[in-house]
């Protein structure tokens, strides 16, 4: 088992600032190469400090306004427009980040590509849904309107 500090949020193991116990081969192989986590160490708890204080500034403190925002999110489409082909197929796919640009761009605020979850590859256009972790205790489910561009 290894101590880390995680420096970003791993799904199912926890966000950034904490401290995990995970199996040697984990810590070694990927999430330390991977830049989620960094070892443990006594120095390190200043590190965890400015870890945690970073992610509760970004972090929406008020329920209700998270409540609102994911009311907000899940009343309209969020139109995403990408290169496809003929056949309605992407040139790659769509990622993390061009959700939340596409939910800002929208107008309906903004949103940490990190808290962006796509359920499975969006490699054609149509009609999609991804998820936005708002906080620990709100999940707005959006509908992405996949666009080809002209």
């Amino acid at each position: 088992m290894s101590k880390l500090i995680l420096t970003n949020e791993v799904a199912g193991l926890g966000g950034a600032g904490d401290v995990v116990e995970v199996a040697g081969g984990y810590a070694r192989n990927y999430l330390i190469p991977q830049g989620f986590a960094v070892a443990w160490s006594r120095g390190g708890e200043k590190q965890v400090a400015s870890i945690r204080a970073a992610r509760e500034s970004r972090a929406i403190h008020d329920h209700e306004e998270a409540v609102s925002l994911k009311n907000t999110l899940e009343s309209k489409a969020v139109s995403l427009t990408v290169k496809a082909g003929r056949e309605g197929r992407l040139f790659g796919s769509v990622t993390q980040a061009d959700v939340a640009n596409a939910v800002k761009a929208a107008g309906l605020g903004d949103v940490d590509k990190r808290k962006v979850h796509i359920p499975s590859a969006i490699k054609s256009v149509g009609e999609h849904e991804a998820t936005l972790r708002l906080r620990d205790d709100v999940t707005a489910v959006i509908t992405l309107q996949v666009v080809a561009a002209k």
